[in-house]
């Protein structure tokens, strides 16, 4: 059970890595379309910043658990470089738990956010006035994915496996 949890969510992250990297892709054609209508044909852009600036945080979002799952977030490994394999994995577990908590914890409040934002009928203060809760739909979902990431990586420590394939 625990082996297709790890397997399912390892599956999940790197669909984030994905679609992340689509997100990426959107928000640099987005920009050379605004800086083609702004400067060449001296038009307005009114939808493109928002879409950029969305999409952006949607790939730091959506694509932070694959980060997690490949362990690419910048950390300070001098002291996992002394340390034992016993501590190593001490200290994986201790930054797995507090990285689980702050993850729940803010998968908790985007989520309220969210709802407010959606029931409430939030919109940017832009002229083109996009429901707040397209922007926050990543962010909430970035969030679980990554707390399911953090779970995976406890199991894995549970079961005497390498926390990042």
């Amino acid at each position: 059970m625990i082996d297709r949890y790890i397997a399912f969510v390892e599956r999940l992250s790197r669909w984030g890595g994905a679609i992340a990297v689509a997100c990426l892709i959107f928000a640099m054609i987005v920009v050379c379309q605004m800086i083609l209508t702004r400067y060449v044909f001296r038009g307005a852009t009114v939808w493109q910043t928002e879409a950029v600036v969305f999409s952006a945080t949607a790939a730091i979002f959506i694509g932070a658990p694959y980060v997690l799952l490949r362990k690419g977030h910048v950390g300070v490994d001098v002291v996992m470089h002394y340390a034992s394999a016993r501590n190593q994995r001490r200290l994986d577990f201790i930054g797995s738990v507090l990285g689980l908590l702050f993850c729940v914890v803010m998968a908790v409040a985007t989520g309220v956010h969210w709802y407010e934002a959606y029931d409430r009928g939030w919109t940017t203060p832009s002229v083109a006035a996009v429901p707040l809760w397209w922007p926050l739909t990543p962010m909430f979902i970035g969030f679980v994915l990554l707390s399911m990431q953090y779970l995976a990586n406890l199991f894995r420590i549970y079961k005497n496996e390498e926390v990042h394939p």
